[in-house]
């Protein structure tokens, strides 16, 4: 079954040091059948329960995967493996509408933002047991928050939206623990939940957000934490309504102990109305991120929640980083403050480009989703096939390997960069390289 490779060792932890050197140098390759627990208990001498704690680890750490009766086998990439990195050559003069990257023409210079900012810290250095928060970017965050609905709750800075995300769950959940996430959904949730060590839950998306029964089927198999996009989700475009919020709430008020984690990556780049899931369970958090629109190298989110998570994770925080750089903070607030970003202005840019490509697509038979933010997402039955013709068609689109779990398969194509003329001949190419499979839903 292992080949020439011997898993060695006496004790839980020597038997998974094993493991992984061989699965380090190559001897125990991706996918690899690994002995049962008993046999292999039976080979090294050791009680049963020594090689299950052994495979344990194993799980948590990423390394391998047990599927029932099937058995463990090694993971197919590691778990910090990212799925974006699992991509292909890009040929010479290749268009990009793959990176989910935002306009460049559309972010706002920061050099007199950063000025003012070190000019700020020249009067007043931050040091060593000063707030970790900015007082204006908290007042101001405070303020968005409120305007929208959001209960009360102080707020925290984060190094982006990810950043949170994995804090907040590793405040409240352990390796192991199962959580309901959309798919397709974020890729990066999906390799954050496997480096945690942390099982996803697929719940169906359509157009309003996470479908209702879907959640209610992901609490019901013992889901500890719900991950939801309120708006402008990656990759299908989807945002969660005034009626879906309501279903949704129904659904998830019969489990108060639930983890809620709502990303609002979208705030500001897309104009649909905020519906918030927050307060209908005790522990609960909405993260808005500067990415989109002041630019991703910023690498600042700020969050707000129950009292307990945001304790849990500014204490966690202090132990680590300590704080996310006041200097950043405060460009973000000059930034925000001197309105140089005009919000109106980027959402009809976006959107123009995203409901035009989706014209553009309608008027060829393709039926794509993207009801909000910078993404479109296209079912086709051909995944692989279909991207393989659209790069030798000159388009490079993202695989929708990268955001399902159990959805059918489709592409997506991020319009940020898209200029009128590209349009049609994006579309066209679409066209072609689906014309000789059916179309899927997303749903």
């Amino acid at each position: 079954m292992l080949g020439e490779y011997r898993i060695v060792g006496r004790r839980a932890s020597e038997i998974a040091a094993s493991v992984e050197q061989g699965v380090g140098s190559g001897a125990l390759p991706p996918g690899r059948l690994l002995p049962p627990m008993r046999e292999l208990a039976a080979a090294l001498e050791v009680n049963p329960n020594t090689v299950a704690a052994a495979y344990r680890t194993l799980r948590e750490r990423g390394v391998i995967e047990t599927a029932g009766r099937r058995g463990s086998r090694v993971r197919s990439r590691p778990a910090s493996t990212i799925r974006d990195s699992l991509g292909f050559e890009v040929p010479p003069g290749a268009r990009q509408v793959a990176d989910g990257n935002p306009d460049p023409a559309l972010l706002p210079p920061l050099y007199d933002a950063f000025a003012a900012a070190a000019r700020e810290q020249d009067r007043s250095p931050m040091l060593y047991g000063a707030s970790p928060v900015d007082p204006d970017l908290a007042r101001l965050a405070r303020a968005a928050l409120d305007a929208d609905g959001v209960p009360d709750g102080s707020i925290a800075v984060t190094s982006g939206s990810l950043d949170a995300i994995e804090r907040v769950l590793a405040a409240h959940l352990r390796p192991g623990d199962a959580v309901a996430v959309e798919d397709p959904g974020w890729g990066r949730v999906f390799d954050l939940l496997a480096a945690l060590g942390m099982r996803p839950v697929p719940v169906p998306v359509d157009d309003d957000g996470p479908r209702p029964d879907g959640v209610r089927d992901a609490l019901a198999k013992g889901s500890k934490a719900l991950i939801v996009t309120c708006r402008a989700q990656n990759p299908t475009g989807s945002v969660i309504t005034a009626a879906r919020a309501g279903e949704l709430r129904d659904v998830i008020a019969a489990h108060p102990d639930l983890l809620l984690v709502e990303d609002d990556h979208g705030y500001a780049i897309v104009p649909d109305p905020l519906h918030p899931l927050a307060g209908t369970v005790r522990h609960w958090v909405l993260i808005r991120s500067a990415a989109k629109v002041y630019g991703p190298d910023l690498r600042l989110a700020f969050m707000t929640g129950d009292p307990l998570t945001l304790d849990r994770v500014g204490g966690r925080q202090q132990l680590g980083p300590g704080w996310v750089s006041r200097l950043v903070q405060r460009a973000v607030v000059e930034l925000w403050s001197s309105g140089a970003v005009d919000p109106p202005a980027v959402e009809r840019a976006y959107g123009e480009r995203r409901d035009a490509l989706i014209a553009a697509l309608a008027r060829r038979g393709i039926a794509a989703c993207g009801r909000s933010g910078m993404n479109v997402w296209v079912p086709v039955a051909d995944e692989t096939g279909t991207v393989a013709r659209m790069l030798h068609a000159g388009w490079v689109v993202a695989p929708g390997a990268r955001f399902r779990l159990a959805a059918p398969p489709g592409i997506r194509l991020t319009v940020s960069m898209l200029t009128a003329e590209d349009i049609e001949p994006l579309a066209e190419a679409v066209a072609t390289a689906t014309a000789a499979a059916p179309r899927r839903s997303y749903g």
